[in-house]
């Protein structure tokens, strides 16, 4: 005899899953547009940054187009079918519209730099807040599923590799820019040009990125269960980060812009590269039938 869930459960699971497909397609639906409006396609959206600021708008849009985009509406098709994997890829995009859409939103300089973003704003609070109900409704579908089974290799390559990246974004990329910043006369041309957007970034990166990606690391070194709960959401987040940030340091080097550099842009396409390859590695089983 096969037991069976009372159909109220089974009504509030199908409730559930529902509103979490509805979230995801704005989330997908709005990503692509909001990259098609940006200024790497049609340049309807003209936010009030600097020069350099709006090539690394339009790296992040490569990213919200080929990616960000496609990858939630994977995941709403998926989750409708019933397929496993679905909550732990609906995650990464949504991980990834939380911290660019937030910065879209609230950075720029109306005084400095002609634009309409203001305009735009509801269409990225729409996203901002479907971003938010797709990590509360997946994470707790995610909680409520068994534990992944152990893979030492994976777990100790993904380990090694977040805090190795913890330890890049920190010492890196932030730390200089910071002491840069500290001084009386700061010389960095993107914190000269972009000041808001300069401690927005480095807010977010070292208070929420940094910490989650280190705190993740460890706990897979160690095998710990919630550590290898997030690494499928928390790989394909860092894979998304990273082709966002290496589409920007590319299309500044592309445009000469102030800040390009050769060997930045050549580390994050091989940290972009390497979180690329870690995601299709973890998720292949995860989205097997």
């Amino acid at each position: 005899m096969t037991a069976t869930a009372p159909p109220a459960a089974r009504t509030h699971v199908r409730s559930h899953t529902g509103g979490l497909t509805v979230v995801l397609l704005v989330v997908g639906v709005g990503a692509v547009v909001v990259a098609l409006l940006g200024p790497l396609v049609l340049g309807v959206i003209d936010y009030h940054v600097s020069g350099g600021a709006a090539d690394q708008i339009c790296g992040g849009d490569v990213a919200g187009l080929l990616l960000v985009g496609p990858v939630s509406l994977v995941a709403a098709w998926l989750l409708h079918r019933g397929r496993p994997g679905a909550e732990a890829l609906a995650i990464a995009p949504a991980a990834y519209g939380i911290y660019t859409y937030t910065q879209l939103s609230i950075t720029g300089d109306l005084a400095r730099y002609d634009g309409n973003a203001e305009r735009w704003y509801p269409l990225l609070w729409l996203l901002v807040v479907a971003c938010g109900a797709v990590l509360a409704l997946a994470g707790a579908r995610l909680a409520a599923l068994p534990a992944p089974a152990p893979r030492p290799r994976l777990e100790r390559g993904v380990g090694w590799y977040l805090l190795a990246v913890t330890a890049f974004l920190v010492l890196g990329l932030h730390v200089p820019s910071l002491l840069d910043a500290w001084r009386d006369q700061p010389a960095s041309t993107e914190y000269l040009a972009d000041p808001v957007a300069f401690w927005v970034v480095k807010l977010m990166d070292l208070a929420y990125v940094a910490p989650l990606l280190g705190a993740v690391g460890v706990g897979l070194l160690r095998g710990r269960s919630w550590a290898r709960r997030a690494l499928a959401p928390v790989v394909g987040w860092c894979a998304l980060l990273a082709t966002a940030v290496a589409g920007m340091a590319f299309t500044m080097l592309a445009n000469e812009g102030a800040g390009a550099s050769v060997g930045l842009a050549n580390g994050f396409g091989l940290a972009a590269s390497g979180a690329l390859v870690l995601t299709v590695v973890t998720y292949r089983p995860l989205l097997s039938p």
